[in-house]
């Protein structure tokens, strides 16, 4: 009779580690790509990472702004004039935050061709977006840093969960949006304006926000693509 318990227990135990094991695969062999740095609200390496954060807007209750994250994150200092160089993550690279390396080895990513990504400033908590930078087709992309300067003349930003830089991204092969914001601190100049532009939204339920929406991308739905275009970094570091 111990015997068959035992057996019955190991039997058990192993059905379970194996349920588990299926329930996670998905999050580790199809994550989408997520900013890394800035460190986002969510993101990987901070107090609030729970996997959700490479999620896209209106799958299971992910909702616009920040994914849902509406407690401010680590703060990154920032000055009218820096270069951000971003970074993405997914699934299969380090849980602890590198932000100084990038991949080395083949990792998959479900990058759905690539597709707009526009990089915003918000001041008022993620009530309104301001484009600072765009990158189209190869965008996102893990092994790559993507280079977008804060305005040399913005004003500065200083009050805490009010001051957001965003990475939004509508995917090429897909209809789905995604959106992540690191909370910063910027040190701008007196007088200083943000960018007219304003960011672009889709695919997801709201008042005015068009559906079925995708942008040309580069087909590589899974592995590396070529990188940031030369032209549009140019013009992304004009600031």
């Amino acid at each position: 009779m111990a015997a068959y318990s035992t057996s019955a227990k190991t039997s058990w135990l192993m059905c379970l580690g194996l349920l588990l094991l299926a329930l996670l695969a998905p999050q580790h062999a199809e994550a989408h790509g997520a900013m890394l740095y800035p460190p986002p609200r969510g993101g990987v390496g901070t107090k609030s990472f729970n996997w959700r954060i490479h999620t896209f807007i209106d799958y299971k209750g992910f909702k616009f702004p920040c994914g849902g994250y509406n407690k401010p994150g680590p703060v990154t200092e920032m000055k009218a004039g820096d270069v951000i160089p971003v970074r993405f993550w997914t699934a299969g690279m380090n849980d602890k935050r590198d932000e100084k390396r990038l991949p080395t080895k083949k990792i998959s990513q479900a990058r759905h061709g690539g597709g707009l990504c526009e990089f915003s400033l918000s001041y008022d908590g993620g009530a309104t977006y301001h484009v600072i930078g765009t990158y189209t087709k190869t965008c996102p992309d893990i092994y790559y840093e993507w280079k977008v300067r804060i305005p040399r003349n913005v004003p500065s930003c200083t009050k805490t969960g009010q001051c957001l830089f965003a990475f939004s991204w509508t995917a090429s092969l897909v209809p789905q949006f995604y959106h992540n914001c690191a909370d910063v601190r910027i040190q701008g100049v007196k007088g200083g304006k943000l960018p007219s532009k304003m960011m672009q939204r889709y695919d997801y339920k709201a008042k005015g926000v068009r559906r079925g929406v995708t942008f040309p991308g580069d087909g590589k739905s899974h592995e590396r693509g070529s990188g940031p275009n030369k032209s549009e970094e140019r013009r992304n570091l004009r600031g």
